[in-house]
């Protein structure tokens, strides 16, 4: 993974430079290295899981194991029943996207990297007839920790450069209006049937 993440970051960089307006390189690292209240980042293959003691929630949640963020296989999910009606993911967090939101409750898929021969490459969802998919309430709470910023325009970069992994707490509203217009790649953490955090994954 650290053979391309750097190349990125620093190609994402720049495209964030020159889309917003008026804004410069350094304030775009200022913008990355700002986190929301309570919020912290780890490494990559151990991506930030919440703890209870989040400032302004409610839902106490523990820290999970996180996948590799840019992981090439779909994460397996032993004992799920796919066949039957579609259902939340048990307890943990999935590298995945938010397909379809509707009354606060939202679909998701897990998601895999593909590295590509002419670009960094991309993320890509299970093929067109599988029914890998899952259904879940987005808590009152939930903690969205945005790459692009709160912006409908998604052009500003919060994202945390060693990880790759957003880093502005944005609203459950900018969450869900963000992700149901596009699927953006995240790392989706489900706890007791609710989805608790989406931590978005940045690529350009």
């Amino acid at each position: 993974m650290k053979t391309y993440l750097p190349g990125l970051l620093a190609a994402g960089a720049a495209a964030a430079v020159m889309l917003s307006s008026g804004a410069t390189a350094q304030a775009a690292t200022t913008s990355a290295a700002s986190t929301a209240s309570g919020t912290s980042a780890t490494s990559a293959v151990s991506a930030v899981s919440r703890l209870s003691a989040v400032s302004g929630t409610s839902t106490a949640f523990p820290k999970y194991k996180a996948p590799k963020v840019f992981g090439t296989t779909f994460q397996a999910d032993p004992g799920h029943d796919f066949t039957k009606h579609i259902s939340s993911r048990r307890n943990g967090i999935l590298r995945g996207w938010i397909t379809y939101v509707n009354g606060g409750v939202a679909e998701y898929e897990p998601i895999r990297w593909r590295k590509g021969t002419k670009t960094e490459g991309h993320f890509e969802g299970p093929p067109e007839g599988d029914v890998t998919a899952y259904s879940s309430p987005v808590a009152k709470d939930v903690i969205f920790l945005s790459a692009y910023g709160c912006a409908a325009s998604m052009t500003g970069l919060t994202v945390d450069r060693d990880t790759g992994l957003g880093a502005k707490r944005c609203s459950r509203a900018t969450l869900i209006e963000r992700h149901d217009r596009s699927r953006q790649p995240a790392l989706i953490t489900v706890h007791n049937g609710q989805i608790v955090q989406v931590q978005e994954i940045y690529t350009p």
